[in-house]
């Protein structure tokens, strides 16, 4: 304790005298650390070697602590004003959950006294982004999780090289604990959780989250959504950047030339697929960044700069497969921990869409622990089960993925699953527009959150569960980047690969596919006029689209903008931004608003 920094010090203080643990581990992040920590999960049953793999994992949850818990995440304010827009009168809020800090306070008094009692309390100074870069940040995270720390080891750097950086610099504060104190009642799967009384609280102010009750994901893994998002957002707000739901790609064409770009989709949308892809244009390449968040600031020549804050990539399991994505299957072969995945009598993992004929005598045991086969009517794996991975084992990692400057960003892109009306790609006709494009983001719901059914949901800049601050400043903050002298603005473009046609057939490949709009987009991005006005942005020309040896692709379906569908588009995107953002909407996103129903009324 005493080699640590004194903020932190007090910090892992106060949280020992509320929380009662038997022990405290002050985490140094190191090999030999890692394996005992595995070999503990091991013996208490929360972890199985994989042995077809090298130093792999399976962890199985308790069923009821699956996924992101949106209705028992809060963000704490005195004003619930600066949290979330008031909607219009009778309408329930859909951008965020206000708690008060008295309500909080209790909430925390009556869940966290005693929570570690027998526990060993682990204490994970991380880094958010490359430790010493600029534009990192620095978190401090005590658990009663000894899965956490192994997760957190590879989602964020962790460990002594933060604590010898950070100093009397500023961290943010996060607790978590599982809420199940020592002696234990019976378990499922061997997995401590607390699911009647979760809560994942953030507040901002005070640059602290703290959550109770689940041990998975984005609910306990802090570094993740709670910090590089919710948090995050609030700081650059505060600080005059951006913290985004965004995957980071580099793309070079044929003659060498790079540029990158940042992409915001809804989970389930393909984002590690993008940022992962495998062109399927003769001479293109595609490298990763990052598959999730993009912390992006502007540099002195006013060229906006990001990092991949996390070290790690957390991705959906299931779909994932040869054919989708073979870079995230080589990324997890080894060092990786799968959690509600199906498990191989052969020591392997198994999902739905891994399109892998298993060999012969070879059974599947599902993520509930019951024998499966294909056939039956429950899926093998969770639909949200996942792979955490360390990024450096990603074959196509960008050699600057880890730059402590970050990677230029030349496009921004936004998109959702849209089945109809929303054509393959178009660009914004300018800033205010782009962002209103993004403020009009839609997608079918996914199992990522607790919703069910493939109703198309409101997720504006794929932020929608993440914002970590009032939308509608969100917004403001966004717009005012026009504002700002000697800033070079990235172009905008919205794509959308879903779209299908009468039969439900999808009208566009996609994966590999792909390529062939980012090369449009990067055409667009050097200059080239390659593009049509339309009453949505601009589309590619004919014949601006490179689609050679790619047969049968009806383009006029594929780019068509049926009336009544940009007619009730605008009805509901109108009726969403009016009723939800209310009085915070700002005035330039009306008169996108206006703009685009009079170019719709006139088509």
């Amino acid at each position: 304790m005493e080699r640590l920094p004194p903020g932190v010090r007090e910090f892992v203080i106060r949280g020992a005298e509320l929380c009662d643990p038997q022990n405290i581990h002050i985490c140094d992040g190191s090999p030999s650390e890692n394996n005992t920590l595995l070999t503990l999960l091991q013996q208490e049953g929360m972890l199985k070697k994989l042995s077809k793999y090298s130093n792999c994992w399976l962890a199985r949850t308790d069923p009821k602590d699956v996924a992101r818990v949106e209705s028992k995440t809060v963000i704490v304010t005195d004003r619930q004003r600066d949290t979330v827009p008031i909607p219009l009168e009778g309408v329930k809020g859909q951008l965020g959950n206000w708690m008060s800090p008295q309500d909080f306070e209790r909430a925390k008094s009556e869940r966290f006294p005693g929570c570690m009692k027998g526990r060993t309390m682990y204490v994970l100074p991380f880094s958010m982004g490359p430790v010493g870069s600029p534009l990192s940040k620095y978190g401090v995270q005590l658990t009663d999780s000894p899965y956490v720390v192994a997760s957190m080891r590879i989602m964020t750097r962790m460990g002594k090289p933060v604590l010898d950086v950070l100093g009397d610099g500023e961290f943010v504060r996060c607790l978590h604990s599982v809420g199940q104190p020592l002696p234990l009642k019976a378990l499922v799967n061997s997995w401590p959780c607390n699911p009647e009384k979760t809560i994942i609280a953030h507040v901002p102010d005070n640059r602290e989250i703290v959550s109770f009750g689940s041990g998975y994901g984005g609910n306990s893994l802090l570094g993740k959504k709670c910090f590089a998002l919710r948090i995050a957002s609030r700081i650059a707000k505060d600080e005059g950047w951006l913290a985004e739901h965004m995957l980071i790609l580099g793309i070079t064409n044929p003659a060498g030339r790079k540029r990158y770009i940042a992409a915001a989709f809804p989970s389930a949308c393909g984002k590690t697929n993008l940022a992962m892809m495998k062109p399927a244009l003769p001479g293109w390449k595609v490298q990763c960044v990052g598959d999730d968040i993009a912390w992006m600031k502007f540099d002195s020549e006013g060229c906006l700069r990001a990092i991949n804050p996390e070290n790690g990539f957390f991705g959906v399991a299931p779909g994932t497969s040869i054919k989708t994505n073979p870079n995230a299957l080589s990324t997890a072969e080894r060092n990786t921990i799968f959690t509600n995945v199906a498990e191989t009598s052969d020591g392997g993992v198994y999902w739905e869409g891994l399109d892998q004929e298993l060999p012969p005598g070879v059974t599947v045991t599902s993520w509930l622990g019951k024998p499966w086969k294909k056939g039956d009517k429950e899926p093998s794996a969770h639909p949200n089960s996942r792979f955490c991975a360390p990024a450096a084992q990603c074959p196509i990692m960008d050699e600057s993925w880890e730059s402590p400057e970050g990677v230029p960003i030349d496009a921004i892109i936004f998109g959702g699953r849209r089945p109809e009306g929303v054509p393959l790609v178009y660009e914004s006709f300018n800033w205010n527009h782009g962002v209103f494009v993004g403020a009009s983001m839609r997608s079918e719901a996914t199992a990522a959150a607790e919703h069910k059914g493939k109703v198309i949901m409101h997720d504006p800049f794929a932020m929608r569960p993440f914002f970590g601050y009032n939308f509608g400043h969100y917004l403001s903050h966004w717009l005012s980047l026009q504002k700002r002298e000697g800033l070079r603005l990235p172009k905008i473009f919205h794509v959308n690969w879903f779209r299908k046609d009468e039969n439900g057939q999808f009208l566009w490949p996609g994966f590999g596919e792909n390529a062939r709009v980012l090369d449009w987009i990067f055409r667009r991005v050097e200059g080239e006029e390659s593009a049509l006005q339309t009453p949505i942005g601009y589309l590619p020309a004919e014949g601006a689209l490179n689609l050679q040896g790619i047969g049968g692709i009806d383009t006029n379906e594929l780019f068509s903008l049926p009336k009544g569908f940009w007619e009730r588009e605008v009805q509901e995107v109108g009726k969403y931004l009016k009723e939800q953002v209310n009085d915070d909407l700002p005035p330039q996103i009306m008169e996108e608003l206006k703009g685009l129903h009079t170019r719709v009324s006139r088509m």
